[in-house]
Parts: C-alpha cells; structure tokens; sequence
C-alpha cells in the first residue's frame, strides 16, 4: 500500500454512534435542526420511575374473628400397618361424626395431613435398628363458621377420638374481611400523603399528583398451636374454654407523588 493511501485513511473522522434514550430536538444538526439531513434517532429520556417523592404507608384495624380453623387428628401405633390403619378409620369416622353433627359442613372438612410409618428401636444385641410396630396419623382441618361453638365441638371430638385424639392447633382468621381492609387501605393512603407532604414542605418544591402506587397485606389470622396435645379419657376433662380475642388486618401502600417544581 503506498503513503497515499495510508494518509487517506489516517485523515477519515472517526465519528462515535451514540445510543440514548429520549430527547435530541433543538441540538444543531440533529432532527433537521439546521441540516439537511433525515431526522435523528438520538432521544435522552426524562422520564423515570424513580423520579419523584417516594413513601409508605401504613394502615391497620381491629376485627372480631368470625372462623375457626381447627387442626384435628388421630394417631394410632399397633404391631401391623393393617391393625393400625383400621382403628385409625375407624377412630376418624367417629372424630368426623362428631364434627358433622356439631355442625360442622363436609365441605368444611379436609384432610391436611396422612402417614404411615414405622416405629424402631436400636437392638444393642443385633446393633441395629429394628421394627417394633407401625404408626398411623391422620390430621384433617375444619372450618368452624360458628365460632362460638368451637368448645363444644372440641369437645366432641375429644370424647368420639379417645385416647387415639391428637388437637394439632387452632386458628382464628375473618371469612370476609374486605371491609376490613378497605379501612386499612384509607388509613393506609393518608398516611402516605402526609408524609409526602412533609418530605415537599423540607425539600422546598411542590407535590403533584401520585405517579405509582402499589399495595401490600398482611396475614390477618392468630394460629394457637396446642403441639398435638392427647388427652386422658380416665381423667375428668373440663369444658374447653375458647377465646378468640380480637386480631389486626393491616396493610401498607407503597407511593411514588410527581414533583412540579
């Protein structure tokens, strides 16, 4: 290649590709500004969703819990998985009679929870473990939609399960707590504007209008875990006490409020 050609190309500009997003217009040369040139792609974007007064807010009620939840099982253990299974049957039909004739629904009754295993114990002779029997636990939820019965039916089911009865825990929630919710929320949006507000007032500028606004809920339900407690059927068992006190729905709004000046 001669010296010619090397100075032609070490004279060619480099011209750099520059690749922004949003705006280019009233830059010379650039959208026909004072060129002949086709419009230019070239576009800086303002626009931006962490632009702004960002806030949370928190809103909260109190509500009397309408539901019971309640976690009820059978254990049985025997010397064969057959023996077992059949007193466990026949152990749950007389717990879901109980429930039903409670009051309970079918519908409201599921079962949560169904094993069989086996029971070993550690032969220092053999040295291992070997079988001694075989376990069979069967746990069912219900809902209880009259909760003041919830005592009453514990009960029952205490006395159809016998010995065999296994109470896993009790929760108290609120059927329809919409309401609820709708006063949190309320709560929850005022709390956020005042807060905008203050952050506008010490930072000198005005607040506009919200620009993102997104919402998050709390669990609104009080779980009492009993540790599947077995009864003594040979020993008097009082009424069962039930008191589902009262319990918080809250949630918190997360907002984004537009800066105008």
């Amino acid at each position: 290649m001669s010296r010619k050609w090397l100075l032609a190309i070490a004279l060619v500009p480099i011209v750099p590709v520059v690749a922004l997003s949003g705006c280019g217009a009233g830059l010379p040369g650039i959208n026909g500004v004072g060129s002949g040139n086709s419009p230019s792609t070239l576009e800086v974007s303002l626009d931006s969703q962490q632009a702004g007064i960002w806030v949370t807010g928190q809103g909260k009620t109190m509500a009397a819990p309408d539901v019971a939840i309640l976690r009820v099982g059978i254990e049985v253990q025997e010397a064969t998985v057959a023996e077992a299974q059949v007193e466990a049957i026949e152990a749950m039909d007389g717990v879901m009679k109980a429930m039903t004739d409670s009051g309970v629904a079918e519908k409201d009754i599921q079962t949560q929870y169904f094993n069989v295993s086996q029971v070993t114990r550690w032969d220092d002779v053999k040295g291992e473990s070997i079988v001694v029997g075989y376990r069979v636990t069967n746990i069912v939820s219900a809902k209880i939609r009259d909760i003041d019965k919830a005592g009453a039916i514990i009960d029952a089911v205490v006395v159809a399960g016998g010995d065999l009865t296994r109470i896993d825990g009790i929760e108290f929630t609120i059927d329809d707590p919409q309401g609820y919710y709708e006063e949190a929320r309320q709560e929850a949006v005022a709390d956020a504007r005042a807060k905008a507000e203050q952050l506008a007032a010490l930072a000198g500028v005005s607040l506009g209008k919200p620009t993102y606004v997104s919402e998050s809920v709390q669990s609104s339900s009080i779980y009492r875990n009993e540790g599947m407690i077995s009864y003594d059927m040979a020993k008097a068992v009082p009424e069962t006490s039930i008191s589902p006190g009262e319990m918080e729905v809250s949630l918190t709004v997360q907002v984004c409020y537009a800066i105008l000046d």
